[in-house]
């Protein structure tokens, strides 16, 4: 919902404040109870942190966060598509009670009454909002499902050519409309603006080898259930890409290298 572990973790303990606070008669059912606290909340946190993304510095991701390929993520359904990072960054084109909405129905498998008791609004209400959130989300869905083992297969080559600084074969495992997006919130290196286009990506990324630490270290790891890179500088994360890709082709990198955004990235060796 909120696409930040310290946001999240607040909600939660502001949450079960109210939930101490509360007297019996007003927690009929816990469920429904903190479903709509924790809903409210996130909803009031969103509009505020939409204010504070005007001052924010360059473009705006969300925070990377690890997950472990051993655990089985079709068991939990926020941990399916819901975790992955492209799916984060479509979240960013829903407002507030769209996201909530879309959440709570196709994510948590509400119904229709339940969502309209948590966030306030009728049925009816509820249905439009839902219907609007599935074509603003249509609209930036990929055409092709790609395999676990193609992202691993095509960030494998990624990290090969870009650390060889090939660009025939940087250009190669790029789409004609790639976009490069990078978020260091003005605390490290990365572009003020995305990069559109193969051409300037491809030379983008290897022209930014440049701004890397001399003796950076690191390879692919689980992030957002799928493969990332990461980088460290001095066992301290200091990067980390994650590609979107359709087909055979990448079609968006994600480059986060805000220090504050990298705190639940483990500590290298």
């Amino acid at each position: 919902m909120l696409c930040n572990a310290t946001d999240a973790e607040d909600i939660v303990q502001e949450a079960f404040v109210r939930w101490l606070q509360a007297s019996d008669g007003e927690i009929q059912s816990p469920k429904a109870f903190l479903s709509t606290v924790v809903t409210r909340l996130c909803i009031d946190q969103l509009r505020s942190a939409r204010a504070r993304r005007e001052l924010y510095v360059g473009p705006w991701l969300p925070e990377p966060l690890p997950t472990d390929q051993r655990q089985d993520l079709t068991e939990t359904a926020i941990l399916g598509e819901s975790l992955s990072f492209a799916f984060l960054v479509m979240l960013e084109s829903l407002g507030p009670l769209e996201r909530a909405v879309f959440l709570l129905r196709e994510v948590f498998d509400y119904d229709y009454a339940e969502i309209a008791a948590i966030v306030g609004k009728s049925e009816a209400y509820c249905r439009q909002v839902l219907h609007r959130a599935h074509q603003h989300l249509e609209q930036r869905r990929p055409r092709f499902e790609v395999s676990r083992q193609q992202q691993e297969r095509i960030t494998s080559q990624f990290l090969d050519v870009s650390l060889g600084g090939d660009m025939q074969g940087l250009l190669n495992l790029l789409a004609d409309d790639v976009v490069f997006v990078a978020d260091s919130g003005g605390k490290a290196w990365g572009g003020p603006k995305p990069v559109h286009g193969a051409d300037n990506v491809a030379r983008g990324v290897l022209g930014g080898r440049r701004f890397l630490p001399p003796g950076i270290q690191g390879g692919i790891e689980e992030v957002n259930g799928q493969p990332a890179i990461v980088g460290y500088d001095d066992g301290r994360p200091v990067i980390v890409l994650l590609l979107d890709i359709e087909g055979e082709r990448i079609r968006n990198i994600y480059q986060v290298t805000n220090p504050d955004k990298l705190h639940g990235i483990r500590t290298g060796n």
